[in-house]
């Protein structure tokens, strides 16, 4: 009885400093956030900053209720949103095919691994005035560009993820007469869970720039669209807005992945 009382306690003890170091790293996030504010406003305030070309926090929340009033910035999130989600998509589902059937063939990943290390380390910036010439400008455009920066890496690292599987586990599904078919999907693919998702996690993020690339040149709507557009007409309130809208789509979508791969692990542990 005592030992599992001891053991009761410690457990309770464990998540009682788990939760105390969750609410100290948050705390201090929040401390952080709030000081660069207050330092940002001050500075600008007090003329230690151009506030025509830093803005500050509150020339910025003034833009934001402007555009929001106007009811173009709905839309141009929207835009990006859909976008950088169709890209991102298309890339898990295109990464996960092809690295799958890279498992299946050695052969076919000898012959275009060179090629796929090439075109994952080409700036994919350069491609964009390419992708215009291809396709003309548009959303189509657009969702291209945003797969070209994620969709060669994200390859690379699922087949990586594939190869470093327990390879007895496999042999052990041989032994027992299984099939390759039957190796990939009951040893390799949940085996290389937590690598697809924190490769997801990665690709968002890159998918949201490849967007913005696209959007800086094949564009009318988008935040991409509206930072090229501000900085032109020298709205900078209006670039520095886009871009911390950004940032929080970019954190937003960060967490909702998080969220997912809490979820999985939590399934494979039952």
């Amino acid at each position: 009885m005592k030992t599992k009382k001891n053991e009761l306690t410690r457990q309770e003890e464990f998540v009682r400093n788990h939760k105390r170091h969750h609410h100290e790293i948050a705390s201090w996030r929040t401390f952080i956030f709030i000081a660069f504010l207050a330092l940002w406003e001050i500075s600008a305030r007090l003329g230690w900053i151009d506030s025509f070309f830093f803005a500050s926090p509150s020339r910025v929340a003034r833009c934001f209720v402007t555009q929001l009033k106007s009811n173009s910035l709905l839309s141009h999130i929207g835009v990006t949103l859909y976008e950088t989600l169709l890209s991102f998509l298309l890339v898990l589902l295109l990464s996960l095919l092809v690295s799958t059937l890279l498992w299946y063939s050695e052969k076919l990943s000898e012959i275009l691994e060179p090629y796929l290390v090439v075109l994952n380390s080409l700036p994919k910036s350069a491609l964009a005035p390419l992708f215009i010439v291809w396709l003309g400008t548009g959303t189509r455009t657009i969702i291209v560009a945003g797969m070209s920066v994620a969709i060669f890496g994200s390859i690379i690292s699922f087949y990586t993820g594939f190869q470093q599987v327990d390879a007895e586990k496999i042999t052990l599904i041989y032994t027992l007469g299984g099939k390759k078919r039957d190796a990939f999907f009951k040893v390799v693919l949940p085996g290389s869970i937590p690598i697809l998702l924190s490769t997801a996690k990665v690709n968002i993020g890159l998918a949201l720039v490849g967007v913005i690339i696209g959007e800086f040149l094949a564009a009318r709507r988008g935040l991409g669209y509206l930072i090229i557009y501000g900085s032109q007409v020298f709205q900078l309130d209006m670039v520095i807005t886009s871009i911390i809208i950004l940032c929080i789509i970019a954190l937003g979508f960060y967490k909702s992945i998080q969220i997912i791969e809490h979820q999985i692990k939590k399934r494979l542990r039952m």
